[in-house]
Formats: structure tokens, C-alpha cells, sequence
């Protein structure tokens, strides 16, 4: 597939996305590589239309270089962002009481705590990034397992054998210390995806190293 033809896949499937207003985003591809320029409302559509160009196929990477305009209707103080933020996370169950604090400046939440678990991580960034007048976030969130798996690794190579959506034969997985390395290639970004939730889902994993190269 030629790059002309990644970007043509590409601009389509924003359009096709119905959560976002493709009208003012720009796509161009070198190599695979995705840039996306334009202006959108909110952190959320950001996101989204990074998200919809990694599903395309062929894309190795995006350059997410969307900037965001809030409308007048959209913007509030941080003050009320920091108050909203805590009162979601304080009635999301997936997310351990007390255990992540909030600030906000202008506008940008940082999200800080421990938790033992990326999904618990990651539902903490889910919620604070589509409340209105947030215009980005950086999750500090560390996870501190307790629990240490006797063979990590096995566990993760097992996993990836049960899913439909992975090649286990292309992917190499070290586990040490709780931390673990894959390597080697995968067909698309949602395979790549696939092969880090797994890898994240063994109990005593507190970080992943995504090594893994894109092959379509």
C-alpha cells in the first residue's frame, strides 16, 4: 500500500467516525507513519482520532499534532475540572479509594497515587479525560503490585496462545522483576495493543516494555 493510499484509508475512517468532526483535520503519511494536524473541541476527540488512525491498516505510528479549541461553553476554571475529576474517580468501583489525588493547571490534569493494577491505571485516565474543559492529562499513576507471580512469562505466552487476535509465534516475551519485555512483530497497532493488555493483565507486572515492531 502506498503512502497516498494509507492517507486516502485514513482520512476516510475519521470521517466515518462519528464522534469527530474530521471538517478540520488533516492527514499525511511517510513510510506508514500517520501525521494528524487540525483543530478539534475537546481532549476526547483528540484522542478518538488518534485512535481511528491506529486501527487503519498499514499505519505504524501516529503523530497526534491536533490542537485544541475549546468553545466558550466547554471552558471551565480548574478549580471546577479538579472537583469534577475527583468526584468521578471517587464513584468509578474499578478505581481503590483514596488512592489518586488531582491537580490541575490550566486546564491539563496530572493524575498522581498508586494502584495495583494497569487496568485500575487506566480506568483513572478513562474517566478525567472526557470531562469537559480538560485539554490534556499525564497519568503519575505507579503501580505497585502485590502479588509476585512465580512465571510471569509462562503466563503471558499461554495468553497469548488463547487470543484469536494474536500471532503468539512472532512475539518474544522476557519477564524479570516484574517487568516485562516483548519483542519481535505483529500485522497491525490493534495487535500490538492486544499483545501489551495480555502481557499486562499477569499478576506482579508493574511495568511493560513494548518493544514489538509493526509488519502489515
Amino acid at each position: 500500500m502506498t503512502d497516498r493510499e494509507l492517507r486516502q484509508n485514513v482520512e476516510r475512517a475519521l470521517d466515518w467516525e462519528p464522534s469527530i468532526d474530521a471538517s478540520d483535520i488533516s492527514a499525511c503519511v511517510d513510510t506508514g507513519v500517520v501525521t494528524l494536524r487540525g483543530n478539534v473541541t475537546s481532549y476526547a476527540e483528540k484522542l478518538a482520532a488518534e485512535r481511528v488512525a491506529l486501527t487503519v491498516y498499514g499505519v505504524k505510528a501516529v503523530a497526534n499534532d491536533l490542537a485544541i479549541h475549546l468553545p466558550s461553553l466547554y471552558h471551565r476554571t480548574d478549580t471546577e475540572i479538579a472537583h469534577a475529576a475527583t468526584v468521578a474517580l471517587g464513584w468509578n468501583v474499578l478505581i481503590p479509594s483514596d488512592r489518586v489525588t488531582v491537580t490541575v493547571t490550566n486546564g491539563w490534569v496530572d493524575l498522581h497515587g498508586t494502584v495495583d493494577w494497569q487496568y485500575q491505571r487506566d480506568a483513572a485516565l478513562r474517566v478525567v479525560r472526557t470531562l469537559t474543559g480538560v485539554k490534556g492529562v499525564t497519568n503519575g499513576i505507579v503501580i505497585k503490585a502485590r502479588v509476585k507471580a512465580a512465571d510471569v512469562q509462562a503466563q503471558i505466552e499461554a495468553a497469548f496462545r488463547r487470543n484469536a487476535e494474536i500471532d503468539a509465534r512472532r512475539i518474544h516475551v522476557a519477564a524479570a522483576d516484574g517487568t516485562v519485555v516483548l519483542s519481535g512483530n505483529v500485522h497491525s497497532w490493534a495487535e500490538r495493543q492486544q499483545a501489551e493488555r495480555a502481557a499486562w493483565a499477569a499478576p506482579g507486572v508493574v511495568q511493560v516494555d513494548d518493544r514489538l515492531t509493526i509488519v502489515p
